[in-house]
């Protein structure tokens, strides 16, 4: 397969040429086996980002520098997913700590963002937050990669933006899935001149092999790396951001933004046999429907069923199906809602779920009507340990490809369109109001056996995110897989009355499960619908880390 093309209107460059080689050397070794090495392991979402973050550890740097570099690289190579516009949640846990945190730095709703304005008729929150300027909420990236940073960091921000700062600058080269990415979503890129002027040339959608740059950006994150992350809250982009988007007939303001913080929380805790589970808290329910499902299905021998089998995939997708329908019904933002966690991931609330379960039947008579209605398909992922056993994880996301579709002239920065995560009915848990943060399903999650650090993981996906991490710690976990291939793994997601499944399930299997009453749709073999996990697990025994990386995205782990 051809990963990359030459344009032939334009002379590729020897530097871009050079990437090329790198970008092509990562994607044909990565995903055979696991990446294995000894001082460091960065897993993400793109070559150069987990180069960037490869490129910190090397320099003495710990595992939260080099996630906080990551992250920043995303923003500019894999900019359809993720960037200082938009939000999400980091799980950490640093050697010597007894316990981990979580850092949520979800975006909220504007102060001017009232029910009266997104739910005045049955269509209007559809429509206001698709895309465009009522779509946005305050970012956070910034404000949580500065809050980590400096406290559990070990260098500054210009240290762990160089890497960012010159890709940026210097332009990439677009991989096949960014190329077409642009194109899938061209009506909303070329809607905004500022937008265009990074993805489009001549009106035209950048092909793969073809380079992008990002100089607005570049300039962005110097201001970040002299004047610290708080001149994105204050001061001139602050004022460009909020001009932009109230010139759109947006409601973001200039008082969301200066009042905007990241906020430090304890971690949703689990286990699994003889395996600790740390991940993220509310507003996010994927740490607390992903403990739910795993106490769920410790009630059946897993290993007996075997992998990916009719009997195994039929308990999965009752069991999904439970923990999605609890999750539409019980999570929101705990500082509006009193959100029932110690009930959810309790195994005794667990134990009594399992009557829903019908082993010969599907079944959809658990609180039917509390069903999700929108799924997204974008953010990205990270995950990294270091020499010392400092873990963690970060899941972050503009929401769906390319967010809002609104890059602030000047600045190079694309803003989220994560109102879209609210109900699109008042009066529920997760209705839209003033400074309330959506649910997410977004789950960074840490895994320890024992007291030692074992695995970092995480994926992106909106609502599959649950499901697919649970069948990537199963794979290891149960089925003895080594992460890479239990990330590479094909996968299933049970959503209302549908069972999707990737290409890879047999046709015996998918039978079977139409014999049961499943109604099944078949996705393409390596689907990004199904996400795009990136892990890094410990080899005690061997003194080693292994890196995971999703093919499902252009995902790389890279290790010294």
């Amino acid at each position: 397969m051809k990963y990359f093309k030459r344009k032939n209107s334009k002379r590729v460059s020897r530097a871009a040429v050079k990437v090329i080689v790198f970008f092509w050397i990562f994607i044909h070794t990565v995903h055979a086996q696991d990446v294995v090495a000894r001082h460091g392991m960065v897993a993400s979402a793109h070559p150069l980002a987990s180069q960037a973050g490869l490129e910190i550890l090397k320099q003495g740097g710990n595992a939260v520098d080099a996630m906080v570099a990551t992250a920043f690289a995303l923003g500019v190579v894999e900019p359809n997913a993720s960037g200082i516009g938009g939000g999400g949640f980091m799980t950490i846990k640093m050697a010597g700590q007894s316990e981990g945190v979580t850092i949520d730095f979800r975006e909220s709703a504007p102060i001017e963002a009232t029910a009266e304005t997104y739910y005045h008729d049955e269509e209007s929150f559809g429509k206001l937050t698709h895309s465009g300027p009522k779509s946005i909420g305050v970012p956070g990236v910034p404000a949580g990669l500065g809050l980590v940073l400096k406290k559990y960091g070990t260098m500054n921000l210009a240290q762990v933006l160089k890497p960012a700062i010159r890709y940026a600058q210097e332009g990439f080269i677009v991989s096949e899935k960014l190329a077409a990415l642009i194109i899938e979503k061209y009506d909303i890129i070329s809607e905004n001149p500022a937008t265009s002027a990074i993805y489009l040339q001549d009106g035209i959608p950048v092909s793969a092999g073809g380079e992008i740059k990002n100089p607005d950006l570049a300039k962005t994150y110097k201001k970040l790396a002299d004047k610290g992350v708080e001149c994105f809250y204050r001061g001139a982009i602050a004022e460009a951001i909020v001009k932009e988007v109230r010139d759109r007939g947006g409601l973001l303001s200039l008082t969301d933004l200066k009042n905007y913080r990241a906020i430090e929380k304890k971690p949703i805790l689990g286990s699994y046999k003889n395996y600790r589970i740390l991940s993220s808290a509310p507003p996010s329910g994927g740490g607390t429907h992903l403990v739910e499902l795993l106490n769920i299905l410790k009630g059946y021998d897993l290993k007996k069923l075997k992998h990916n089998s009719v009997a195994y995939i039929h308990l999965l997708a009752a069991a999904m199906r439970i923990c999605l329908s609890d999750k539409a019904s019980n999570m929101a933002d705990p500082a509006f809602y009193s959100v029932p966690t110690k009930k959810l991931t309790s195994q005794a609330y667990a134990d009594g779920l399992r009557k829903y379960i019908n082993p010969k039947k599907a079944s959809f008579n658990y609180k039917a009507s509390q069903m999700l209605i929108r799924e997204s398909n974008s953010t990205t992922h990270i995950s990294v340990i270091d020499k010392d056993g400092n873990m963690t994880a970060l899941t972050q996301s503009i929401n769906h490809w390319f967010g809002s579709g609104i890059t602030v002239k000047g600045t190079g920065i694309l803003l989220n369109n994560h109102l879209a995560d609210f109900s699109s009915k008042e009066g529920q848990p997760n209705s839209i109001e003033p400074g309330k943060r959506p649910v997410s399903s977004i789950a960074p999650t840490l895994v320890l056996k024992g007291n030692q650090p074992y695995l970092t993981i995480g994926t992106p996906g909106g609502s599959r995110i649950i499901g697919a991490l649970a069948q990537v710690f199963l794979n290891i976990v149960d089925f003895g897989m080594d992460v890479d291939a239990a990330i590479e793994a094909p996968r299933i997601h049970a959503f209302k009355k549908i069972l999707h499944v990737e290409g890879r399930i047999p046709e015996s299997v998918i039978t079977g499960l139409e014999q049961l009453g499943h109604t099944v749709k078949k996705h393409k073999d390596y689907d990004n619908y199904f996400g795009g996990a990136q892990g890094v697990l410990v080899d005690v025994k061997k003194h080693e880390l292994h890196g995971g990386a999703d093919s499902r995205r252009d995902g790389v782990a890279a290790g010294y």
